[in-house]
């Protein structure tokens, strides 16, 4: 199995071949903001646990020896749960694209691409370091 074939890998290029697609969409969007009738569109959401099968099943517990040295909570309601952004509005004209929301959503998915070319490359770098060979 060559080192590119990992699932790691694989992975990340399918992450960053998704934001690239959804780039093209979203563009499209903002150029047919002033479309009579054009509905903006969007990708499906990238879910890594789709692609997850070629991933290893060996988890990874840990336990605090000192119960007041962290917490960490996972209930509902907590400051980093999702929220929803607020729906767009129907132009008289019956365009349903908002440019501000279209904006925002090219600007996430360029900063989520950069941190999967981030992470690929980190992995990339630690693979030659592991094999001995400088970066």
């Amino acid at each position: 199995m060559g080192l590119m074939n990992m699932s790691v890998f694989t992975a990340l290029t399918d992450k960053m071949r998704w934001h690239q697609a959804r780039q093209g969409l979203l563009a499209e969007n903002v150029a047919n903001a002033e479309t009579p009738g054009y509905r903006g569109r969007d990708l499906a959401q990238y879910d890594f646990d789709d692609r997850r099968a070629g991933f290893s099943s060996a988890t990874i517990t840990t336990s605090a020896t000192q119960p007041m040295h962290f917490s960490v909570s996972s209930a509902e309601g907590s400051v980093f749960d999702a929220q929803r952004m607020a729906n767009f509005e129907i132009t008289p004209e019956g365009n349903g694209v908002t440019l501000e929301d279209e904006m925002m959503k090219v600007t996430t998915n360029m900063m989520d691409y950069q941190a999967a070319t981030s992470l690929y490359q980190k992995s990339i770098k630690i693979l030659r370091t592991a094999m001995g060979r400088q970066a």
